[in-house]
């Protein structure tokens, strides 16, 4: 009785011991694949991210879904039941990001996406309790491209986008913008992330003769669109999505890129914004980071989505270590809580003021409408 008493108390000690170890953070992301250009600058953002928090070691598990949404649910399963992790961030693109939603729910773990599809969090229902994101919601750019078309004599507009649900989420959203704005669609066409050619597409919308077109696409194959209507010789506007604010979109498309519009994270053009932006300081705090790690030039607002996430565990971990063990299911539901309570938190892509039924927390301040002019980033007015 007494060795079985003692092997007891041994055991439980052993579980104690797990338990307060460390707080364990899976990441899963696309580092390959056709959003690699995305989730290169996130892996490359989540080795900067601090390795105590509130007195706490934190070790990150990084993995590679590929851009592929089965691959993204094999890495969550596997962070959550083989390594045990505390907490998920990913995955890059809204398809992996969504279908990992169902897990995070499922095994009540916390996830931050950095992807930007509404539907990750919305409604925060049963289902998407547990999932938080950090780019803006598709509605807050949707609503400043369709502003931004309006006020320069945009009446008609053609739409191509992912045939996935980034393209149909920014189509819906997109649609309730330009009714607002008395803009009318007049194509909605689609292609697959990984298409060589989109000529079929491309002579629909020359066919419809719109007075502009919005590509809602990420990451670099969203140039392909607009290359192609260049070389068939497409004259009116030409706007994109926050989907392609990195660099590797600018040397992909090169000059037929040239006057193109788009909202995008502060992030981008943090140098030109004015002094009394409030997100200015924020975001220029991890551009000096990120650029001393890997390079002048080298900052990504997809990166910054990256560090946000961090920022939020910053900010939320210290509170759920006042309630739990990390290792626990009461430290998951502590920490999920924590998140949706954040409040005035400056990130790169915002101020995050997350509640119980916003698991976004971003407003107006997280948006600026920018223009491609001589291969850069340029502010608009």
């Amino acid at each position: 009785m007494k060795l079985k008493l003692l092997c007891m108390a041994s055991a439980m000690m052993l579980v104690a011991g797990v338990a307060s170890a460390q707080v364990k953070i899976g990441v899963s992301l696309s580092a390959t694949g056709p959003a690699a250009s995305l989730g290169i600058p996130e892996k490359n953002t989540v080795a900067l991210l601090p390795k105590t928090i509130g007195g706490q070691s934190v070790q990150y598990i990084v993995l590679d879904d590929a851009t592929d949404t089965t691959t993204a649910v094999k890495n969550m399963r596997k962070l959550i039941s083989e390594d045990h992790v505390d907490a998920v961030l990913g995955s890059t693109v809204t398809p992996n990001s969504l279908a990992m939603v169902d897990v995070a729910a499922e095994t009540q773990t916390p996830m931050i996406s950095m992807a930007a599809g509404a539907a990750i969090v919305e409604p925060v229902d049963a289902k998407r309790a547990w999932s938080f994101k950090t780019p803006q919601n598709d509605i807050l750019m949707a609503t400043a491209i369709a502003k931004h078309m309006a006020d320069n004599g945009v009446k008609t507009v053609a739409f191509i986008g992912f045939s996935d649900a980034y393209g149909e989420g920014w189509y819906k959203e997109f649609q309730k913008a330009a009714d607002l704005n008395k803009i009318k669609i007049v194509a909605n066409e689609r292609f697959n992330r990984a298409d060589t050619s989109v000529t079929g597409q491309a002579l629909k919308i020359m066919g419809a003769n719109p007075d502009a077109v919005l590509i809602a696409g990420s990451g670099t194959p969203a140039a392909l669109p607009q290359r192609t209507l260049k070389e068939r010789g497409y004259k009116g506007k030409m706007y994109q999505t926050h989907g392609v604010a990195n660099n590797d979109f600018l040397r992909v498309c090169g000059k037929d890129c040239e006057g193109t519009y788009l909202p995008a994270g502060p992030l981008l053009v943090v140098d030109q914004l004015p002094a009394d932006n409030p997100v200015k300081k924020s975001a220029a705090a991890y551009k000096a980071i990120y650029e001393k790690a890997y390079g002048a030039g080298s900052i990504s607002t997809f990166g910054g989505h990256a560090w946000d996430a961090g920022l939020l565990l910053q900010t939320a971990i210290p509170v759920a270590l006042k309630k739990a063990k990390p290792g626990t299911a009461e430290f998951r539901a502590a920490l999920r809580e924590a998140l949706e309570n954040v409040k005035n938190m400056p990130g790169t892509a915002g101020i995050f003021n997350m509640s119980a039924k916003d698991h976004n927390g971003l407003d107006q301040r997280s948006r600026v409408m920018v223009q491609i002019v001589g291969g850069k980033w340029k502010l608009a007015n």
